[in-house]
């Protein structure tokens, strides 16, 4: 039987539970550091080789036979992909409104405070704002949904549910990806000091936490990867549209 890791690793690590968490620290512990510190000092160069290493860390470790079990490979039902793309925009469209009713534009809100990252410029006309949209929207569909999908619905989820069963791995891979969005949301650096905002945190990872099951769902109905990637890539679609039209327009 072809083993999922490749000879060299295959000699140190097993493709197991304690592989997935071993990839967990070595990559989620570094990028929480680096997405504060972004924050902090308003310079985001970093984030794009964050997701870069995260979809290449598959290639590194899998053997062919491991990169097909964690589902790249072609996709088995295409009706999928599009129920992916719908769901992926209604749920950020939906998470857009649930934070505008509770907290308004106020740093509470979840999709408020990422806008501030952006850097919008103030008056800045349609055509130039259609410009700055079209390239963010890109950048936005691209890096984060290959690089965090390969990594947390694919090397991460399959290590461990060769241990645990794909329940108990989907909750472990979703709740390390909602846990580490707190960095980009929940703790939060204001007026020049951090702050934590207990409440309106708990949401956005439940929310997370809710989001990467479904794109948990969309990988393994489609029969690939790439399920998860486009539901993930149209819900950051949605939530830059969400920025640049609602709080920015």
């Amino acid at each position: 039987m072809e083993e999922e890791l490749k000879p060299f690793w295959g000699k140190i690590f097993n493709f197991d539970w304690k592989f997935g968490l071993f990839l967990i620290l070595l990559i989620c512990i570094p990028r929480f550091a680096l997405v504060l510190q972004a924050n902090q000092i308003a310079n985001y160069s970093w984030l794009g080789l964050i997701m870069l290493i995260s979809a290449i860390v598959p290639f590194l470790f899998l053997s062919k036979q491991g990169r097909r079990k964690i589902g790249v490979k072609k996709t088995e039902n295409f009706s999928w992909l599009l129920i992916a793309l719908a769901v992926g925009l209604v749920f950020s469209i939906a998470l857009y409104y649930l934070g505008t009713v509770l907290y308004g534009n106020t740093f509470e809100n979840w999709y408020y405070y990422i806008a501030q990252s952006y850097n919008i410029p103030t008056g800045i006309d349609e055509e130039g704002k259609l410009v700055l949209f079209s390239i963010m929207a890109v950048t936005g569909m691209t890096f984060s949904p290959i690089g965090e999908e390969l990594f947390f619905r694919g090397i991460v989820h399959s290590s461990i549910a060769t241990s645990w069963g794909d329940k108990r791995a989907t909750l472990i891979d979703s709740s390390a990806f909602a846990l580490v969005h707190i960095s980009h949301f929940g703790l939060v650096f204001v007026n020049q000091e951090w702050r934590f905002l207990l409440v309106p945190t708990i949401i956005w990872v439940l929310s997370m936490f809710c989001v990467s099951i479904l794109f948990y769902i969309c990988r393994m109905r489609s029969g690939s990867i790439l399920g998860a990637i486009v539901c993930h890539a149209a819900f950051n679609l949605g939530m830059i549209y969400c920025i640049f039209y609602q709080i920015s327009g």
